[in-house]
């Protein structure tokens, strides 16, 4: 009875009254949104679910500041949240986007609601996949980028991060990656230095073997765009990695490895945790990767400039 209680009670965020949505209420809420509200509302509607702490990482000074915006953002149904029951300690809250918040993403964009795609069982369904650890470790990738380049506050920047989903849509008839991403950091001599890559976030739940013939898929998009565009592996542990090394050889496109790194790594995926496959080393920082594997074709052929 108190698993029963307790989820109840953590899920209540998530299946509360839904108020019945009307041009007034739209209007309302529009006039209330800051610039960077409208940013959450479609980052939270690009990646399906982004956690207090992702967000706050993201576009807050702290955490206090984030959540007391996010809870007015949900009190004007802008956002939905739900907290994933959990074993052990307390989940972190997750948030989705909410039904008001749709209409106003629809209305900037010139388009329908059901153009958008949006349906809240539908966006709601991520709260109960299997796939949630998945996607919220993806997004912590990012939002571990997001951190950082903030801190730095030197022109360093997270330039593209594109969704699984909008991948799927561009490449998914030969590739599937779990994100794309372009990341550019200033040098000490020259102009700044950029890299796009593919990020396949790994949770340790597939054989090695199969995890290394997604390599086939990007082989075949590198063959059919010219570009040889990098594949991240971002793996739980230290083993896997050794062992995933050991299964790829020397890949057919360029492939870097590291493992998932702990919280309080103050550079987090963007510092020295890559070894490019079929090298023992040394590790290198996620924008020299860039210059990892030796001329080839560096024009951002499958970022936006090639959809």
């Amino acid at each position: 009875m108190t698993r029963s209680s307790k989820t109840a009670n953590r899920m209540r965020g998530a299946h509360g009254h839904r108020p019945r949505m009307s041009p007034e209420l739209i209007a309302d809420l529009a006039y209330r949104l800051t610039g960077r509200d409208r940013k959450i509302l479609e980052l939270v509607w690009e990646h399906r679910v982004l956690t207090t702490d992702q967000l706050t990482a993201i576009f807050f000074p702290s955490l206090v500041r984030a959540r007391q915006r996010l809870r007015q953002l949900r009190e004007l149904f802008a956002l939905v949240r739900f907290q994933p029951w959990t074993s052990v300690g307390t989940s972190p809250q997750h948030w989705i986007l909410g039904p008001a918040g749709a209409h106003v993403l629809a209305a900037q964009r010139g388009i329908s609601l059901r153009n958008l795609g949006y349906r809240q069982d539908n966006a709601m369904a991520i709260s109960l996949s299997p796939k949630l650890g998945h996607q919220v470790g993806v997004n912590d990738f990012f939002a571990h980028l997001h951190a950082y380049a903030g801190r730095r506050g030197d022109g360093t920047a997270l330039a593209e991060w594109w969704s699984e989903r909008r991948c799927a849509s561009l490449w998914g008839d030969l590739a599937h990656p779990d994100a794309f991403g372009r990341w550019t950091e200033p040098q000490e001599i020259g102009p700044s230095a950029t890299i796009d890559f593919f990020l396949e976030h790994d949770t340790g739940s597939e054989p090695l073997s199969r995890v290394a013939a997604k390599l086939t898929g990007y082989a075949a998009l590198a063959e059919s765009t010219g570009i040889a565009t990098p594949v991240l592996f971002w793996l739980p542990s230290a083993a896997r990695e050794a062992n995933l090394h050991e299964v790829l050889g020397t890949p057919d496109v360029p492939v870097a490895t590291a493992v998932h790194t702990p919280r309080a790594a103050v550079d987090g995926p963007a510092g020295p945790v890559w070894l490019p496959a079929g090298t023992t080393g040394p590790r290198c920082r996620l924008v020299a990767l860039a210059d990892a594997w030796g001329p080839h074709d560096r024009q951002h052929g499958t970022g936006p400039g090639a959809a």
